[in-house]
């Protein structure tokens, strides 16, 4: 008799498994299902990524050789392209670059707006913080002095890429606003600090001696100089095919 039971108990139990399998095998399905279409969708995403980065970098070698050549006009139409790609790190290149020729042809407030947004699209902290740098740079001359503080004070601090050149724009659009004192006290921190270059370090001694002999009319012309040469951190004029993985 106890072994009757034990059958139908056993049977009823696999019917209850049965009845689970059939009710359950239409979700378990549409779980693998949706992994698959998610696993697909990433993979034609990284595609198109990366198939953006290697056309991006093709199109800006190809517009750096029209600069070497002179020929601005389609360098220009070049980095106008590059500014709309999906691929960030050559679109804030492209912007950049956008931004250098509008400053050529002196309009300044165009410029200033591409290197926004080439800030804006960059990648990496290297990238952005020089797209701010150049903006500041492009607004030394006209823009009020709150304006200017408001875009180099964060650049300027210690942990940032370029906060050395921003502690120096920033000298000079403090002594330019009527602040020599400000202007004085950044330029001796920029004379004495581990990071400067000798350049740097000569160009703020000599801007403290200025300020002591009251003769600084040619120090905005300095910083500007100084943003050209070689010294400067700078980002590179090509790069290479940034990875799917790292095209945010």
């Amino acid at each position: 008799m106890v072994d009757v039971f034990e059958e139908v108990e056993e049977q009823l139990r696999a019917d209850r498994y049965r009845e689970m399998l059939l009710k359950g095998w239409p979700w378990a399905l549409g779980a693998v299902a949706a992994g698959l279409l998610v696993w697909a969708a990433f993979w034609g995403w990284n595609k198109y990524q990366a198939d953006a980065a290697a056309k991006a970098s093709t199109a800006y070698v190809q517009a750096m050789e029209a600069v070497a050549k002179g020929d601005a006009a389609s360098a220009e139409k070049a980095f106008v392209e590059i500014g709309k790609s999906s691929a960030k790190g050559y679109k804030s290149l492209g912007l950049m670059q956008q931004a250098g020729l509008k400053l050529q042809a002196g309009q300044t407030a165009e410029a200033v707006k591409l290197f926004d947004q080439a800030a804006v699209a960059a990648t990496t902290p290297l990238i952005e913080d020089n797209a701010k740098l150049k903006a500041a740079y492009a607004l030394l001359d006209t823009a009020p002095l709150a304006e200017v503080e408001k875009r180099l004070v964060p650049l300027a601090d210690a942990k940032r890429p370029f906060s050395l050149l921003a502690k120096e724009a920033l000298a000079v659009a403090r002594l330019m606003g009527g602040k020599p004192d400000q202007a004085k006290t950044d330029f001796s921190v920029i004379s004495i600090a581990p990071g400067a270059t000798d350049g740097m370090r000569q160009r703020a001694q000599a801007a403290i001696l200025m300020i002591d002999s009251g003769q600084t009319a040619a120090l905005p012309a300095l910083v500007k100089q100084a943003a050209s040469r070689p010294e400067q951190p700078v980002v590179p004029q090509v790069i290479p095919p940034v990875e799917a993985g790292n095209t945010q």
